[in-house]
């Protein structure tokens, strides 16, 4: 029997059992091998170790962000718009085959759009080029996940679902759990000071260690955690990834439901046909990458306004040091800052780990 057989199997044991106190171990333990599962049947072809032709692209500039979305909902044409690259569009679907980068500059950064395939239904189960675009959409700093705003609501559940089943979890925090496998002394649970766990018990988390074969693991839980965020956390592969959701096509709906679809949580209503709240789309990209520009100044002179180094929020004066030279570390003595980070009105002398906020100019002194 192979991996996407035994898949629907114990899917269909999962949709025959009822769902109560006395079964809800079975069905954890069902979660659990679910889980193990589908991972197998997403890792990459130990033959071929490519993912798909078209799909290897080089990671490039400050941040990588990924279309996705069902077929012919204007991720071309988005692509198209916002950078300078030509993604082949048409009105049909399956224009796109292969992932097509392009490169948007703002604020003196440079952001990789991804233009993938469409994701069709069952992509998580192998079918379509869904292996390829999970692969690469994993490696994404932000999934932009484009939706038809003419269509059925159901599309995004139905994506949701699919990235969902490979290991992407859309706008979630990583479970607050540590694992530490060891060579004896059986399976130690600690919960953090004051904590009670009311969706996962002790014995359930032992059930489903043993049933990954692991006897001897020590583990903290410093949150009240789910069973699938449990087996998350085992599987350690699940990728924790921000998502916009991007609204397009709202020239063909009410203005009721376009305010409707605009008042949603991290969304964005849009037109490519008519450019229709581009600008609005790219400053949200923008704020999700959590993107900081740090100008540097030379000593005596004025800040250099133009080049502008684009690090994470969370930043330090290390990795400002890196972006300007990778050798810059080495002779680092230490950095004068001026701007939203120093405690003072002009400047803050500081060290490699000092926090750098956005807009902030630094000068660096070397030994």
């Amino acid at each position: 029997m192979g991996v996407a057989e035994k898949i629907k199997e114990v899917e269909a044991e999962m949709a025959r059992t009822q769902k109560n106190k006395a079964t809800e171990y079975h069905i954890g333990l069902l979660r659990a091998k679910l889980a193990k599962l589908r991972m197998q049947l997403l890792e990459p072809d130990k033959k071929g170790g490519k993912s798909g032709e078209g799909f290897d692209v080089m990671k490039s500039g400050n941040a990588r962000v990924v279309l996705i979305g069902f077929p012919s909902v204007g991720k071309s044409t988005l692509l198209s718009s916002i950078t300078e690259t030509e993604s082949e569009t048409a009105a049909y679907e399956y224009t796109t085959l292969t992932a097509i980068p392009g490169v948007l500059e703002y604020e003196g950064a440079r952001i990789q759009l991804l233009d993938l395939p469409g994701i069709i239904e069952g992509a998580a189960q192998g079918r379509g080029r869904g292996r390829q675009v999970v692969s690469v959409a994993k490696t994404a700093d932000l999934v932009m996940m484009m939706l038809d705003a003419t269509k059925s609501a159901q599309q995004r559940p139905l994506l949701e679902k699919e990235l969902e089943d490979v290991g992407i979890r859309l706008n979630q925090n990583k479970p607050d759990v540590v694992l530490k496998k060891k060579s004896g002394g059986g399976i130690v649970v600690t919960k953090a000071m004051g904590l009670t766990l009311t969706k996962i018990d002790e014995k359930m988390i032992r059930s489903i260690l043993q049933g990954y074969k692991i006897h001897n693991c020590d583990v903290m839980i410093r949150e009240d955690i789910t069973v699938d965020q449990f087996i998350d956390v085992l599987l350690g592969n699940r990728k924790y990834v921000p998502c916009l959701y991007v609204y397009n096509k709202i020239d063909g709906i009410s203005m009721e439901e376009m305010d409707r679809l605009a008042n949603e949580p991290r969304s964005v209503v849009i037109s490519c046909n008519l450019n229709l709240n581009l600008d609005y789309l790219i400053e949200r990209l923008w704020e999700e990458l959590n993107l900081n520009r740090i100008y540097t100044k030379k000593r005596g002179q004025h800040p250099d306004l133009k080049d502008p180094i684009v690090v994470r929020r969370g930043a330090t004066i290390e990795h400002v040091c890196h972006g300007v030279h990778r050798a810059l570390v080495d002779k680092f003595a230490y950095a004068m800052v001026y701007g939203k980070s120093s405690k003072f009105p002009l400047a803050q002398k500081v060290g490699l780990n000092h926090l750098v906020a956005n807009d902030d100019v630094v000068t660096i002194f070397t030994r």
